[in-house]
C-alpha cells in the first residue's frame, strides 16, 4: 500500500503522485487512504506553498477506479465506496493549500472527478478527458455531476457525462476545464514552474482565497460577499500584509 501513492518535496512544492502504473494509476480503497495520508502531511507542512497531484508514467494521470474491486458490490457496498472516494476528492478541494492537477496522459472517471476538485488544471499534449460511466451502467459518484457543470457549465457537462464521451486536451481546453497545454515531456516541469509564482505569494492571503472562492460558489451572493469581506480582514493580521503594504506606500512616496 505504501508505494500506490509517492510524495516528494521539491523545496517550497509538494508533488503527490498516483502511482499503479500497470493498472494506469487506477483508483481503489488503499490509493485513496494513502492519498489522503500524504495529502494531509503537505497541508501540516509550513515549509510547503503549494501541492501538485500527477500520475506516473506517462499514459495516465488516472484512468478511473479499479472496476475489479467494484465489480461484486451491492448498493450498500457501492455507497460506501462512493463516500469514501468522495472524501478524498473533498479533501483535495478543502485543502487549505493551493492544488495543481498536472494531468498526464488519461484522465477517466475518478481521475477527472479528483482533477476537478483541483484548484486550476494544467495538461500534457496527450491528455484525454472523460466521465465514462454511463458505458458501465453506472454514473459518476464522486460530485462529478456537480463539479463539472461548475467549470465548463450545465449543457456540455450533461452532454459528456450523457454520452460518455472523452475529450482530447485542446477541446479541454477551449472549454475551460483545464488552464494550460504543455508538451508531455515539459509538463511536471511546467506546473512546478507555475506552482512556484503561486507559493511565493502569502500562504495565508492564499487560503483564505481559495476559502472565500470555493465556499462563495456555494451560499447566495451577499452571504459569499460579506464571506469575503471577513476573510480580507483576517488579511490584516498577517506580517505580508503589513510588508507588502508598507514596501508599496514607500514605492509611492519615492
Amino acid at each position: 500500500m505504501d508505494n500506490v501513492v509517492l510524495y516528494e518535496k521539491k523545496e517550497d512544492i509538494a508533488i503527490i503522485t498516483f502511482n499503479r502504473p500497470d493498472s494506469l494509476n487506477a483508483l481503489n480503497t488503499d490509493v485513496n487512504i494513502k492519498l489522503i495520508e500524504l495529502l494531509d502531511k503537505a497541508e501540516k507542512d509550513d515549509e510547503v506553498g503549494v501541492v501538485i497531484l500527477t500520475g506516473s508514467g506517462e499514459k495516465a494521470f488516472v484512468a478511473g477506479a479499479d472496476i475489479k474491486e467494484m465489480l461484486n458490490m451491492d448498493p450498500i457496498g457501492a455507497r460506501e465506496h462512493a463516500i469514501r472516494a468522495k472524501g478524498a476528492a473533498d479533501k483535495i478541494y478543502d485543502l487549505k493549500k493551493p492544488v495543481i492537477a498536472a494531468i498526464n496522459g488519461f484522465c477517466l472517471g475518478g481521475g477527472m472527478e479528483y482533477a476537478m476538485a483541483c484548484d486550476f488544471r494544467v495538461a500534457s499534449d496527450n491528455a484525454r478527458f472523460g466521465l465514462p460511466e454511463i458505458n458501465l451502467g453506472i454514473m459518476p459518484g464522486s460530485a462529478g455531476t456537480q463539479r463539472l457543470p461548475r467549470l465548463i457549465g450545465m449543457g456540455k457537462a450533461k452532454e459528456l457525462i450523457f454520452s460518455g464521451a472523452m475529450i482530447d486536451a485542446t477541446q479541454a481546453l477551449n472549454l475551460g476545464l483545464i488552464n494550460y497545454i504543455f508538451e508531455r515531456s515539459a509538463l511536471l516541469g511546467e506546473a512546478i514552474k507555475l506552482a512556484k509564482k503561486i507559493a511565493s505569494k502569502s500562504s495565508v492571503a492564499l487560503s483564505l482565497i481559495k476559502s472565500a472562492m470555493n465556499k462563495g460558489t456555494e451560499i447566495d451572493l451577499e452571504s459569499a460577499s460579506m464571506f469575503e469581506i471577513d476573510c480580507f480582514a483576517l488579511c490584516f493580521a498577517t506580517k505580508e500584509q503589513k510588508m507588502g503594504m508598507a514596501a508599496f506606500a514607500g514605492k509611492k512616496k519615492d
